[in-house]
């Protein structure tokens, strides 16, 4: 099962690779803009209750979110393979546990995630942020990559257009960008709102990440919160593969 999934993970780090300066240049730039816009523009006139910069309370928000858009994005080819050029009965006929194809798909989108936080970090060190990078940090990232692939590849899985997916980033991601405790603390939103916003993984993610970055007391609750989601999206995810056999 290991071999299949690094058989799986390792034809999209090929792809990966071919392209990867190009990958790193375009993952640059919303990162730049936010950090400019909200950092340097309308950070320098809001002032976080914790004493830090808002730019150091920011930080940890756009690594949430961009972590969260681009590991749902990078795992959707897999709904083109499906519906357009109809190569997914390959994976189906080919003699490879079905759950080492989702495993290998997911570990393959995480590390484009990785990758692009990687890069947020840089710039963000460069445009002045302070950010304590812990391993219980880095494991949270983590999760939010998979949970997110999960999402992705289900979502590949049980959607049958090309418009339909861009209705997932429509309806479900870009609400989700700007709600979540990225940009702001999900305090000032009225409490209905709030109830439900904060059982999302993202609002977890982003509460977690900034805690640790800025050295604050966090819920470990939030931890178990997204161990929850990930193993619950990937055994939707397996079943939605398996059932294309059926």
């Amino acid at each position: 099962m290991f071999y299949d999934i690094w058989t799986v993970f390792w034809r999209d780090w090929i792809v990966l690779k071919r392209r990867l300066t190009k990958f790193i240049l375009s993952r640059m730039v919303a990162p730049m803009l936010y950090l400019v816009a909200f950092g340097w523009g309308l950070g320098r006139s809001i002032q976080v209750s914790s004493g830090n910069s808002y730019i150091d309370f920011l930080v940890p928000g756009i690594l949430a979110l961009n972590s969260m858009n681009i590991s749902f994005n990078s795992i959707t080819p897999v709904h083109a393979e499906k519906v357009y050029h109809k190569s997914l009965e390959q994976y189906l006929i080919a003699p490879i546990n079905p759950d080492s194809f989702v495993i290998g798909k997911v570990l393959a989108s995480v590390l484009r995630g990785l990758i692009s936080s990687a890069i947020i970090l840089v710039l963000a060190f460069v445009f002045g942020a302070k950010i304590d990078i812990t391993p219980l940090f880095l494991v949270v990232l983590i999760l939010n990559c998979i949970i997110f692939s999960e999402i992705g590849f289900l979502a590949a899985m049980k959607i049958n257009t090309y418009e339909e997916m861009g209705q997932v980033n429509t309806y479900i991601l870009l609400p989700m960008s700007f709600l979540c405790g990225t940009f702001f603390a999900t305090q000032m939103l009225p409490d209905t709102l709030r109830w439900f916003i904060e059982i999302l993984p993202l609002t977890h993610t982003s509460y977690l990440l900034r805690g640790i970055s800025l050295g604050h007391d966090v819920s470990y609750l939030s931890v178990l919160v997204l161990v929850f989601y990930t193993v619950v999206c990937f055994i939707l995810s397996r079943n939605a593969f398996r059932n294309l056999t059926k």
